[in-house]
């Protein structure tokens, strides 16, 4: 893979407004930065999954083809002992809604039970009881 250094480090010093229309301006979709994270994941075999509450959004990695009650796992051992189900909308259902309840209203959340297989970018709120 191949990345340029001097152009990374211009990016580096926009701030993130900036650095999208100067990359929109090259021609570009993302940094060189963003692509070797993206494959290293992949040659990894690992993707994320993602949590939010009112308080903050947290990133979680697992190796790809793991089933929800493992994904709870790495948040706490409780939460994968007492896992129930996972309410699951995917983020770019949820960026296009705008909120969780539009998104609810939609019908696109929905629940998954201990078969489910995480899929890059889900949006979980698990549900347990310990």
């Amino acid at each position: 893979m191949v990345i340029c250094a001097k152009l990374e480090s211009e990016l580096v010093a926009l701030d993130p407004a900036e650095r999208g229309e100067y990359l929109k301006d090259l021609g570009l979709s993302s940094s060189g930065v963003d692509k070797l994270i993206k494959a290293a994941y992949h040659m990894l075999g690992l993707m994320s999954f993602l949590t939010a509450g009112e308080k903050e959004v947290r990133a979680w990695t697992i190796p790809i083809g793991t089933k929800a009650p493992r994904a709870a796992g790495e948040i706490h051992t409780d939460i994968e002992r007492g896992f129930i189900r996972a309410e699951i909308v995917s983020y770019g259902d949820l960026t296009n809604c705008g909120s969780m309840n539009a998104a609810k209203e939609k019908g696109l959340v929905r629940l998954e039970g201990k078969e489910y297989i995480m899929q890059e970018g889900d949006i979980v709120n698990f549900r347990f009881n310990v």
